[in-house]
């Protein structure tokens, strides 16, 4: 940032939950410094909409409304239904309006989508039950999966990865997975670095405890046959 300060005009971009690892952002930290440098910051915030925040994503989770420039996110991650959204200011929202060629030149919406989004936006805020849940599922899963001695790399959000190092073993990984019943896919190299690879899960609030126990055993029992427990 140092070497663009005296830049017209400076953005700072990064994701809210990182989607590989389940990592949060210091986006408190992001701001301050862009505020030094009088720049704008722009964060996508699939990961952490419904989540992070009461389920009001990385803003709220930080306090920082009114002082982040761009927000941009996903109804199909954990509203799981279909579309995007752009949150900034006003003047913000009639630059991308008549710019954006995603928008310009995007055809209509299925019939009972916006329904759909405004009711799943709903659940998020009116019923915080769903992301109290999700985090219950979320602190279990990844406390069991830790206990058979399964290594979950830096998540600190649903998102949870088995890492696996090389993508030979992820690979190993998710065929015996699909053996047990259960579909997982593997995310290797060049997706992660060469060592990283990983399967991923990702928690939800519609499942419950016997559920969890399902993949819990499958996770088990495919991470013995292959060596990696």
């Amino acid at each position: 940032m140092k070497d663009n300060q005296d830049a017209n005009r400076k953005l700072i971009i990064t994701d809210g939950v990182f989607s590989m690892d389940g990592d949060i952002a210091p986006l408190d930290e992001i701001v301050k410094v862009a505020e030094e440098y009088d720049a704008m910051v722009f964060v996508d915030d699939c990961h952490g909409e419904g989540v992070l925040g009461d389920g009001r994503g990385i803003v709220a989770h930080f306090g920082l409304q009114g002082r982040v420039d761009f927000e941009v996110g996903s109804y199909s991650k954990a509203m799981g239904v279909q579309g995007g959204i752009v949150a900034g200011t006003e003047q913000m929202r009639l630059h991308a309006l008549n710019h954006s060629r995603s928008w310009l030149l995007s055809g209509s919406q299925p019939p009972g989508v916006a329904a759909a989004q405004k009711a799943a936006v709903e659940v998020i805020i009116e019923e915080p039950e769903h992301v109290q849940r999700l985090w219950e599922n979320t602190h279990y899963f990844r406390n069991e999966l830790e206990s058979l001695g399964f290594d979950t790399g830096v998540s600190a959000t649903p998102i949870i990865p088995v890492m696996c190092g090389e993508s030979s073993t992820a690979k190993r990984l998710s065929s015996a997975m699909r053996d047990s019943g259960v579909m997982v896919g593997a995310i290797v190299f060049p997706m992660v670095a060469r060592d990283k690879a990983r399967v991923r899960t990702q928690m939800s609030a519609g499942l419950n405890r016997d559920d969890l126990n399902q993949v819990l055993s499958a996770f088990e029992k495919a991470g013995k046959s292959i060596g990696l427990i």
